[in-house]
């Protein structure tokens, strides 16, 4: 095996993992959840898209007046109703007073891109091409409730939240004889974690049931401003402490749909550099739901066993909503496991240290393209060892070359006497072909880790870095980077010694050409680091191989 072999192979394994890294992410093995047949009734609330009458589900209740079935909460989003618009520092919301529920939600700190500051992120939205929204109501056993359909009252329709109040209240009421709801959202400066609170009054005269549901409804929905070459994971994910971190598919819920019971657990939408998590109390057993609708829609949501509310008694029910950007850092204290929606795949005990040592090296010098230099410099140091074996064996391998040739000639097409005789010089010469592959063979997974950390952390989003590189979440817009990474490919290519197998000659002069057009289209900072990193190898490897040359 010569040093064109191991080039080769490297290149091909970090194109094959990355393969294999998306393929886990759609087709690769899950828990299985309990399973409900569309058929049967269910014991969850089962979203329907027909309008009915009837606002209030069919519910039944154990012994112990646990839920036992629930069925027919309709999951479509009225159109009527006014909109009710809250403004903090780092959210724009609109609420519909129908269910009170919210509808469409702004980042005003991430702008959609990085010459339209004014125009932020829409993360959820009730329009028909990206349709998310979130939905919360309340069901009661024999007895009307406010549920998602149900028509709130609210003070006034525009609400700001600034620095100097730090949070503001937000409060949707109804009224029957039978009960008193007040549903309040409360939103806090700079935080995109909401409180959503329920105050209810029993009126009647015995004692009640109440459960609470809280849903997301969405649409799978593909960003036009993200780039269709990367792949990145949009959909459920449910947690949980006991089954921990799943993913929840649309192409799962289309199939069947799905139930189980979490305690301490959430559920989530999330997508690229976003998410939006249902959150119940601590302790608080729920059982989750899934739901496919025409259109298709996809909902997932999270219904709390019965609370007792004593007859002319009240009660509260709470439970939080995040939405807002994977700032891992932050969401981790939110609750337990929500770090995991920044999603760095089976390498996450590798990529997770990289990213702190990227966001220590960024607090420094407060500049993310020079964080990533930085960083590759260290990874480069800390694999040193390593490449200067590997790049030893090639020189080692390029010294042997004119007798390659040589042998190349004698054996002519005798494929097997020649690699006898090759085998003969490796032993006598005391060369270890394969010295030269498995140091880079293991530092494939660094790499391939650090290329999910860039790929991943919102904190890179539309980063700057210096002169026409605006962006390194986006590609090179002048294809600078990869025709100079394609350049440093055909320089290492140099430093090797030349292929003695034509066709293999010939794919090797392909592989820049091939790797230039692939990273054309994958962000700049990715493609960054891959240019230093070639720089940092070529400059070691010239050194190593000087060095091994005056020595002959």
């Amino acid at each position: 095996m010569d040093n064109q072999r191991v080039f080769l192979f490297v290149a091909l394994s970090f194109v094959l993992l990355l393969i294999w890294q998306a393929w886990e992410e759609d087709y690769g093995p899950k828990p299985v959840p309990s399973v409900i047949n569309n058929q049967s009734s269910s014991s969850i609330p089962e979203a329907i898209v027909k309008k009915t009458d009837d606002d209030i589900p069919n519910i039944s209740f154990n012994e112990n007046n646990s839920l036992k079935e629930v069925k027919n909460i309709d999951s479509i989003s009225s159109d009527q109703g006014q909109i009710v618009r809250v403004k903090t520092n780092v959210l724009n919301v609109e609420i519909n007073t129908i269910g009170a529920d919210i509808q469409r939600v702004e980042l005003i700190k991430y702008p959609v891109d990085v010459e339209k500051k004014d125009i932020a992120t829409v993360l959820m939205n009730n329009g028909s091409s990206n349709f998310f929204i979130a939905q919360s109501g309340l069901i009661s056993k024999n007895a009307k409730i406010a549920n998602h359909k149900t028509p709130y009252q609210t003070e006034k329709l525009d609400y700001f939240v600034d620095e100097q109040s730090q949070s503001l209240k937000v409060k949707f009421k109804w009224s029957s004889k039978q009960f008193d709801v007040v549903k309040t959202y409360t939103f806090k400066a700079n935080d995109y974690l909401v409180d959503i609170n329920y105050d209810v009054i029993n009126h009647t005269a015995e004692a009640r049931q109440i459960s609470q549901y809280r849903q997301l409804q969405r649409s799978d929905y593909s960003d036009p401003n993200e780039s269709s070459f990367i792949y990145t994971y949009t959909g459920g994910v449910i947690y949980s402490p006991q089954e921990k971190y799943n993913k929840v598919t649309f192409d799962d819920i289309q199939d069947k749909n799905l139930k189980s019971n979490i305690i301490d657990g959430w559920v989530a939408m999330i997508q690229h550099y976003f998410l939006v998590a249902l959150i119940p109390d601590k302790n608080q057993e729920n059982q989750y739901y899934t739901k496919a609708l025409p259109g298709p829609n996809y909902v997932l949501g999270l219904f709390s066993d019965s609370v007792k509310i004593e007859k002319q008694n009240s009660l509260q029910l709470h439970s939080q909503l995040y939405m807002g950007p994977k700032l891992q850092y932050e969401i981790e204290k939110i609750t337990p496991g929500l770090e995991l929606t920044v999603d760095y795949g089976v390498l996450t005990i590798i990529a997770k240290p990289l990213f702190w040592l990227l966001n220590k090296i960024h607090s420094v010098l407060g500049n993310w393209g020079w964080a990533i230099i930085f960083l590759t410099i260290f990874i480069k140091l800390m694999f040193y060892k390593l490449s200067e074996a590997s790049y030893k064996s090639m020189a080692n391998m390029r010294k042997l070359q004119p007798r390659m040739v040589t042998l190349k000639e004698r054996f002519g097409d005798d494929r097997q006497k020649l690699n006898q005789a090759m085998m003969e010089m490796y032993k006598k010469e005391k060369i270890n072909p394969m010295g030269g592959c498995l140091p880079i063979v293991v530092q494939i997974p660094v790499f391939i880790a650090l290329y999910w950390v860039l790929l991943e952390s919102v904190e890179l989003r539309q980063a700057t870095f210096m002169l026409w590189l605006d962006n390194l979440s986006e590609p090179d817009p002048f294809y600078i980077l990869p025709l100079i990474m394609g350049a440093t490919m055909l320089i290492q290519q140099k430093l090797n010694p030349a292929p003695l197998d034509p066709i293999q000659a010939k794919v090797m002069m392909m592989l820049p050409i091939m790797f230039t057009v692939f990273f054309a289209f994958f962000p700049s900072g990715l493609v960054l680091y891959w240019v230093v990193n070639n720089m940092l190898s070529i400059i070691q490897q010239y050194v190593i191989t000087k060095r091994i040359e005056k020595q002959k």
